[in-house]
């Protein structure tokens, strides 16, 4: 079997919504310029009106001479599609069985793109080459890499989108959320140290006042998106941590491993990120400095479900925690169900983003009941495109 294409389909649809669909954006690192740090949510699509939500997405899809073809994202046109355009000539006519060899070849050809878009194109293609590996042997991937399913896996809902400076609407969705089965949610602060005391206490504030809907037993975990600084978290931890989250995430720029390693020391709040880090090397450096207590990779940035294993087993001769970045992700969902559980205690359910993300999926999105979610038993990664749903279609070429 050889790969003859490698496609760039890039889909128009149309969901319904209920009302403006991003409510609010989180802290980002710009936002120590006050020029940034007024505007609103990024788009994520467009709200063509108070019920629809257009959305434009690229899947990449790897076809071969055998009629297999596999299916990796959705992503956004720009950057990463481009990268994966210029990997096409690379690897047409080549085994797409053969993913340790692609990947390698792949890397060191990347020579000046180790990190950033270049191998978030080279984590769609790996992931898009272990669904058409599933699909050719006619099994979910999961058993493909050793899972044996684990059953439901608890999830946490990630509120990434949903209102924060509201805090009725942040009480009323904190409850909508527990009411559909969630026993975690991680929250994102809106706020970051250039927002002065009162920008701080709105933080606090929003801590507080999910606490106190959720009550003692629902885990709360805190993303504070690469935008603070050492300073400004470990005052904003000692404010939090008697309301006891499970975790604070991303306290930092990626690249200030020191930063997080001083947090991490100065609280007892468990410190987890990287999910801007890429590959096993860049992990590497987190874990060796005792840097976080919990890693995120993503696996549709960090090199894709091959190096992701590589990564979650160097976390576990550290008796580190692996929770992936969006692993609702068809990928994301196999590499769970093939993790022990006392190193992958929960799938991150971005909530808005999995709406989005599984809007083109012939199969009905996520397996989710109660809280919990379960791995797809089709072959491969359990994405299928369903045709009915696009509006209009192109394929990318540059």
């Amino acid at each position: 079997m050889k790969i003859t294409d490698i496609r760039l389909r890039k889909l128009t649809g149309t969901m319904e919504v209920d009302g403006p669909f991003m409510e609010e954006r989180l802290v980002m690192p710009l936002d120590v310029y006050e020029e940034f740090r007024v505007q609103g949510p990024p788009a994520a699509g467009t709200q063509v009106d108070d019920s629809h939500y257009e959305l434009n997405q690229v899947f990449v899809q790897i076809d071969t001479d055998e009629g297999v073809s596999g299916i990796a994202g959705p992503t956004m046109p720009g950057g990463t599609a481009f990268h994966v355009w210029q990997m096409k000539d690379f690897l047409i006519g080549r085994d797409p069985l053969a993913t340790e060899f692609l990947w390698d070849i792949m890397h060191r050809k990347s020579v000046h793109g180790r990190q950033g878009e270049p191998m978030m194109a080279i984590s769609l293609i790996d992931n898009a080459l272990w669904d058409l590996k599933g699909k050719w042997f006619k099994q979910p991937v999961w058993k493909l890499i050793g899972g044996a399913g684990r059953g439901p896996m608890p999830a946490y809902a990630s509120m990434l989108g949903y209102a924060t400076q509201d805090l009725g609407l942040v009480k009323e969705r904190a409850l909508e959320m527990q009411s559909r089965g969630y026993k975690a949610q991680k929250w994102f602060f809106r706020h970051g140290p250039m927002s002065g005391a009162e920008g701080f206490k709105k933080n606090v504030a929003m801590v507080e006042t999910i606490r106190e809907t959720l009550g003692d037993d629902d885990d709360i975990m805190l993303d504070c998106w690469q935008s603070m600084d050492v300073n400004y978290v470990v005052k904003l931890a000692e404010a939090i941590e008697d309301l006891n989250p499970r975790w604070l995430e991303e306290v930092a720029m990626p690249d200030r491993i020191d930063s997080y390693r001083k947090i991490r020391e100065s609280t007892n709040i468990p410190i987890s990120g990287a999910e801007h880090e890429y590959t096993r090397w860049g992990f590497k450096r987190f874990i060796e400095a005792e840097a976080v207590d919990i890693i995120q990779p993503d696996l549709n940035w960090a090199g894709g479900l091959s190096e992701v294993m590589k990564i979650s087993a160097l976390a576990t001769t550290f008796d580190l925690i692996t929770i992936c970045h969006q692993g609702v992700s068809p990928p994301g969902m196999a590499w769970s169900s093939a993790q022990s559980p006392i190193h992958t205690p929960y799938v991150e359910m971005l909530v808005k983003h999995a709406a989005m993300s599984y809007y083109f999926d012939a199969n009905g999105g996520p397996n989710f009941s109660d809280g919990e979610l379960s791995v797809s038993q089709n072959p491969g990664l359990g994405f299928d495109i369903d045709e009915s749903k696009i509006e209009s279609q192109t394929d990318i070429n540059y």
